[in-house]
C-alpha cells in the first residue's frame, strides 16, 4: 500500500459523466484507482478521456480510502475555474503529449 504521486498540472478524466458534471455544474468529482495524492488548492489543466485539455480546475479536496469492496480509490473534489478556448486546448494538449502522454498523432 503506497500513495502515487499526480503531474502537478494534469488531472486526466476516465470518465465522460465526470468530466460533464464539472463542466454543466461547476463542481464535480472523480475516482481514480489506487491511493494518489493530489494537491488541495492548486490550479491544474483537466483533460478528456481522450487526452484534449478542456479547462484549468481547481482542487479543493482529495480523499483516498478502501470503499465497501475492498479496493483503494481516490475521490477528487474540484471546481472549474474556466473552459480552455481552442488555441489554449490545442496547445496544452500538445504540451501534454510531449510531456505526459506520449506520442500524439493530431
Amino acid at each position: 500500500m503506497g500513495f502515487q504521486t499526480e503531474f502537478n498540472s494534469v488531472c486526466k478524466f476516465k470518465s465522460e459523466q465526470e468530466l460533464y458534471e464539472l463542466m454543466e455544474y461547476g463542481r464535480g468529482k472523480m475516482v481514480k484507482q489506487g491511493f494518489r495524492v493530489f494537491p488541495t488548492g492548486q490550479k491544474v489543466i483537466a483533460y478528456t478521456p481522450d487526452n484534449v485539455a478542456v479547462a484549468i480546475v481547481k482542487i479543493v479536496g482529495c480523499i483516498a480510502e478502501i470503499n465497501f469492496s475492498g479496493q483503494e480509490v481516490t475521490e477528487v473534489e474540484m471546481e472549474l475555474i474556466r473552459k480552455l478556448n481552442d488555441e489554449e486546448s490545442r496547445i496544452q494538449t500538445d504540451l501534454a503529449y510531449e510531456m505526459f502522454f506520449g506520442d500524439h498523432n493530431p
